[in-house]
């Protein structure tokens, strides 16, 4: 009965779409969007060069106001050009110029004006959000669900990191962003039950002639979400239709409601789709275009390299002299700082631990602070606790970091993302500004475009990350398809990702000895610290490495930007392998990847590089090759291995 109801609804909507009340373009006519409203429901549809790419889909809130996706009229639709550019320096590109198509759709209820959507539609992405209009005399609402969905064709696939259930996993701190993807999966199911995590990439082609119609890919997301709504997901349902899921009652040990409080007028976050080739989904920038900056930066905030203890040495590395021996690391490396993480308040202490910022300010190095969220939505153990969550201490503690020199935080273990969690990481890091401290999340949501929106915002977590080689071989043993192929695709294409890789120990384990036994390469290592996008890298290299790790490999490390001025998709499969370029300044670094269980071999066309001889690491050595007259360079990676080319 179901799929009969789906299949009538979409022939409906589909009668609807041939008579669309208006489709908007963008600039270069390729994506258009169709808007219009069947019997009281609104709905819009995606094309791109003509072929549906995403299906009637419903648009709409449920609020305590009124149904707004039902009964509804739409009675204009206003048009107007976008053309912008900003800069920003920790993100994937530093100068954007954006230009899209706007369209903002006034619907009424009842002969009241009640609703708009705005549209962005650029040359590779569709953007839309909802703005919420007072009804007579109410100028306040809870938004209770949104009936905003996406129809993707049955046949495509998915590429998707499951939610996972409330209240789960270490210490109950689950929902934290931090599970396998998918590769290549039907659509129609719904992850563990809980749906999907953004973003969430999906594969469409024609599988009549699939040769004449080369894959089209679509990446959905969310940007621009603050204190002011709900951190979302993904709902799977039957026939490739997923909608917008707000969060469970469950999260954050129950605490607050899963709905919105909205003040009138208000807007939602964007709801983001990125439609074309895998050049298309790996470069956008569209987290970034549609949002605007809340704060500005109270300073100049500097980035750069680090490096933290905890990776290889676990728990017991947080004491006064390891963490001494780290800032001298972190020196002979020209590193900007060393992170110690928990525990540092117990072992080491306040005292000592402004002593090590002292000490690290005669050898430029700079600390960031590990810190738990909370002491009340989940069980986890680790100190400093119950100070982020609490105004009054937050504000305290961050005076005495400001005071003895620390240069930010890292925060971890979330809650979920309802309302008063997402104000938190708000609060958090406009009081960090205050105090001139940099941020970084763990154990947490995905970054929504707040590079752009908070001026001390550097990057976080939100993905299965370094941790889990120390404590699983499975994950070492699969390190190349879930993170080094996979993450380029999804997770690090809306957002910094703390990662926190980049090893070139042989073992997760103080001595190099014992422990994990990493399955990737030194080249893989160097080609994630460039495939990899975080202004800040905390990489995952210790003391040891400066006799035992090859010496072009700690001279590479050594050099390796954090701050990209352009990037470039030149080949890839999620999954699989993945080959790409960042420009720092004037430099290019050309970093590849390989997954398969088989050696890639590629020529590769490198118009951005200058005619003659380059650097190439490759095969466990660095050599010099010559680029053909074209620009073009045969190449070969391993399986579990990396390339990377510098000139």
């Amino acid at each position: 009965m179901k799929k009969i109801l789906l299949l009538a609804c979409l022939a409906w909507c589909g009668l609807m779409l041939a008579q669309a009340d208006e489709v908007v373009t963008s600039p270069d006519g390729r994506i258009s969007v169709a808007l219009s409203v069947n019997n009281g429901q609104p709905c819009y549809q995606v094309s791109l060069d003509g072929q549906v790419v995403v299906s009637p889909s419903a648009l709409g809130l449920v609020t305590n106001m009124g149904d707004y996706s039902r009964d509804m009229a739409l009675t204009a639709v206003k048009t107007s050009d976008i053309k912008e550019s900003y800069t920003l320096r920790n993100i994937k590109q530093s100068h954007v110029s954006y230009e899209a198509r706007e369209a903002v759709a006034q619907y009424e209820q009842q002969g009241q004006h009640v609703m708009d959507v705005t549209f962005r539609i650029s040359n590779r992405d569709v953007a839309f959000r909802y703005t919420l209009l007072p009804k007579k005399e109410t100028r306040c609402c809870v938004v209770e669900s949104e009936a905003t969905a996406f129809q993707l064709p049955s046949a495509a696939t998915s590429f998707l990191a499951p939610q996972a259930k409330p209240m789960t996993g270490f210490a109950r701190t689950a929902p934290s962003y931090e599970t396998r993807y998918g590769i290549d999966e039907p659509v129609g199911k719904n992850g563990w039950g809980q749906g999907y995590t953004f973003p969430c990439l999906f594969k469409v082609e024609d599988v009549a002639i699939p040769s004449q119609h080369p894959a089209t890919w679509l990446l959905i997301s969310e940007t621009g979400t603050d204190g002011g709504y709900v951190g979302c997901r993904l709902l799977g349902q039957e026939g490739g239709r997923y909608q917008i899921g707000f969060p469970q009652q469950e999260e954050g040990n129950g605490w607050g409601s899963t709905s919105v409080q909205m003040a009138l007028p208000g807007n939602t976050p964007w709801r983001t789709i990125t439609v074309g080739g895998l050049k298309d989904i790996v470069e956008t920038t569209v987290a970034w275009d549609v949002v605007k900056t809340k704060y500005a930066a109270t300073q100049h905030y500097e980035y750069g390299k680090g490096t933290w203890s905890w990776i290889i040495g676990m728990d017991p590395s947080c004491n006064f002299d390891e963490q001494k021996r780290y800032i001298d690391f972190a020196a002979q490396m020209g590193y900007r700082s060393v992170l110690i993480d928990a525990l540092w308040d117990m072992q080491i202490g306040r005292e000592r631990i402004a002593e090590l910022a002292r000490y690290g300010k005669t050898k430029g190095v700079g600390l960031y602070l590990w810190y738990n969220s909370n002491g009340s939505w989940n069980d986890a153990p680790q100190s400093p606790r119950g100070i982020m969550d609490n105004a009054t201490l937050r504000k305290q503690e961050m005076k005495w970091m400001h005071d003895v020199g620390i240069l930010g935080i890292k925060v971890d273990f979330f809650g979920g993302d309802k309302q008063p969690m997402m104000k938190l990481y708000e609060d958090i890091l406009s009081d960090a500004n205050d105090h001139g401290l940099m941020v970084i999340f763990h154990g947490c949501t995905l970054p929504r475009g707040w590079e752009r929106m908070y001026g001390n915002y550097v990057a976080s977590e939100a993905v299965l990350a370094s941790e889990n080689l120390h404590f699983s071989q499975g994950f070492c043993d699969n390190e190349a398809r879930d993170c080094g192929a996979m993450y380029p695709f999804t997770r690090n294409v809306v957002g910094s990702m703390d990662f926190g890789g980049s090893a070139l120990n042989k073992f997760y384990g103080a001595d190099n000895k014992r422990g994990t036994q990493r399955k990737t390469s030194d080249i893989y290592a160097l080609a994630t610290a460039v495939i990899f996008q975080s202004a800040v890298q905390h990489f995952a290299l210790a003391p040891n490495n400066l006799q035992d790790a090859p010496q072009w490999a700690v001279d590479f490390m050594k050099q390796v930007p954090t701050e990209w001025n352009e990037l470039r998709f030149i080949d890839g499969y999620p999954g699989k392998y993945i080959i790409l370029a960042r420009r720092a300044s004037d430099k290019w670094y050309v970093a590849g990847i390989n997954a398969t269980d088989q050696p890639l071999k590629q020529t590769l066309s490198l118009p951005m590089l200058s005619e003659g001889t380059v650097q190439l690491y490759q095969n466990s050595q660095l050599a010099t090759a010559k680029l053909s007259k074209k620009k073009t360079l045969k190449v070969e990676i391993p399986t579990n291995g990396g390339i990377v080319i510098t000139q």
